[in-house]
């Protein structure tokens, strides 16, 4: 039996404007104090009447955009009605049958794998319901409403089910999540709820030279990228064994579609209601909202405006730096700021594979430590760019760049900013530059020699890993030297 997993996701991205949609009340993330940025426009009271926020419907262009989409020269908002605790309306107001953009793509590609596109059905904006917050002791205590949320800008970015594996799914998510952030369009926190994932799976089985499909299920609310990913490995094998057992396909009579929640801790997805249609929803256009003309200057000004996306940033990486797809992906998956960081070294040193090294190793790991952003270290680009340069011309050994690294960071933590200036005194001040006098370096060897007659010895016996102590004194006697070279030149003496 030969099964195929068929997934589409839907994600929900918050977007980072200044006040909610439809009204005035800001947009932050404030669960301490719950319901109090809300007000009757968002709480839906009567007599009240929405206006759009201009801002937020740029910042979905911007991103539909970055996606590939078609944008509808006329779009309208609707009103997609239900009730539950959270949305205190009755209602959301949403896009139906006209959103502002349609049919897009994103290519994602797993590793050692070939690229896949993901083709984008639809991107629309609507506005977010509240939160409710539950229990989960098993005690019986009262569920709560927190409204903060309620009416904040939310994108709707729905894909075409062409994703055929769960690390698809991820990488996919990933991207989507890099390409958001790159845009600056929203903070997607995951933690926060300002991006979150629903997954729709289903699997198309081929038995008896035909083509099986099992019921679609939708599991919601995923906020994790592994999240998508465990989600999605535990619905192809769940749904592989149910149908075994029951046989059950789509389209069966009383086989409809079902929405599912995710178990983080457990692993496992529950079930939880059936899958509403559109039907169920009963839209019709929202009486109190002004359809949406685009001009083709507004979308000129808007592409104008983008910024390098991730993917081609990452592609000139490879082509005009020379970086392995590995090291660009490193560099580009830490957000715009930090490849900024890591263009503005490599030029400066004019390496830029030597660039990569350090700032996606040593940089890195500062970063970590600090547990602090490109923004706040301290050792400005162009300065590391220079010590790099010295580097690169052979002026000082990478060790000794390291031992430099470390020390402008020491200074940079006591208040003093490193500048461009402060890197060619440090090196005199440490004794660093490489060696290229001759004389001294062979003075020194034979220094070394004669204080390690059993080295000597051993080494001409066969030894070879015996001369380390003897390149050991050297190095100590000389800071600057290069330690290949003090080697090399160790044997060739030992060989006369």
């Amino acid at each position: 039996m030969n099964v195929t997993p068929i997934v589409g996701l839907e994600v929900h991205v918050q977007l980072l404007t200044q006040s909610k949609l439809f009204c005035g009340c800001v947009n932050r993330f404030n669960p301490d104090e719950p319901n109090t940025q809300t007000c009757p426009v968002c709480l839906g009271m009567p007599g009240s009447l929405p206006v759009m926020n201009r801002e937020a419907f740029r910042l979905a262009v911007t991103t539909a955009t970055a996606l590939n989409c078609e944008i509808a020269r006329f779009t309208k908002w609707d009103r997609k009605q239900y009730y539950y605790p959270d949305l205190p309306k009755g209602y959301q107001i949403s896009q139906y049958d006209l959103p502002f953009s349609h049919d897009g793509w994103m290519d994602v590609k797993v590793e050692d794998e070939d690229p896949v596109r993901v083709r984008i059905l639809r991107v629309h904006l609507e506005e977010d319901a509240g939160k409710n917050i539950h229990d989960e002791s098993g005690r019986g205590a009262d569920s709560q409403v927190d409204l903060n949320r309620a009416g904040t800008p939310l994108l709707e970015i729905v894909s075409q089910p062409d994703i055929r594996t769960a690390a698809q799914a991820r990488v996919y998510l990933e991207e989507l999540h890099l390409l958001l952030t790159y845009l600056g369009v929203s903070d997607c926190n995951m933690q926060e709820g300002s991006l979150r994932c629903d997954a729709n799976v289903n699997l198309h089985i081929e038995q008896d030279g035909g083509k099986i499909a099992t019921p679609i299920v939708e599991v919601k609310n995923l906020n994790s990228f592994r999240g998508v990913e465990a989600a999605i490995e535990y619905e192809i094998v769940r749904q592989q064994r149910e149908f075994e057992k029951t046989g059950r396909k789509l389209g069966d009579p009383g086989v409809e579609k079902e929405t599912r929640g995710w178990n983080a801790d457990r692993g496992v997805s529950f079930a939880q209601r059936g899958k509403e249609e559109a039907s169920d929803y009963r839209y019709f256009p929202d009486p109190d909202l002004v359809p949406i003309v685009v001009t083709e200057e507004e979308l000129e000004e808007i592409r104008s405006a983008q910024c390098e996306l991730p993917a081609a940033r990452r592609d000139r990486f490879q082509k005009e730096l020379g970086l392995s797809e590995y090291d660009a992906s490193v560099i580009i998956n830490q957000g715009a700021e930090f490849a900024g960081y890591f263009e503005t070294v490599a030029s400066t040193c004019g390496d830029a594979k030597q660039a990569a090294n350090w700032v996606s190793q040593d940089v890195l790991r500062e970063l970590n430590e600090r547990k602090v952003g490109i923004d706040e270290f301290p050792l400005p680009a162009d300065v590391l760019g220079t010590l790099l340069q010295r580097i690169v011309a052979g002026e000082i050994t990478v060790k000794s760049g390291r031992e430099l690294f470390a020390v402008l960071l020491e200074e940079a933590d006591g208040g003093t900013v490193p500048a461009v200036d402060r890197i060619d005194p440090l090196i005199d001040e440490k004794g660093l530059r490489v060696v290229k006098d001759t004389g001294a370096l062979d003075a020194a060897i034979d220094s070394a020699l004669a204080d390690s007659p059993k080295a000597v010895e051993d080494f001409r016996a066969g030894k070879q890993q015996a001369i380390g102590p003897v390149i050991g004194k050297v190095m100590k006697q000389l800071k600057g030297a290069d330690a290949k070279a003090v080697r090399e030149r160790i044997i060739e003496r030992l060989s006369e």
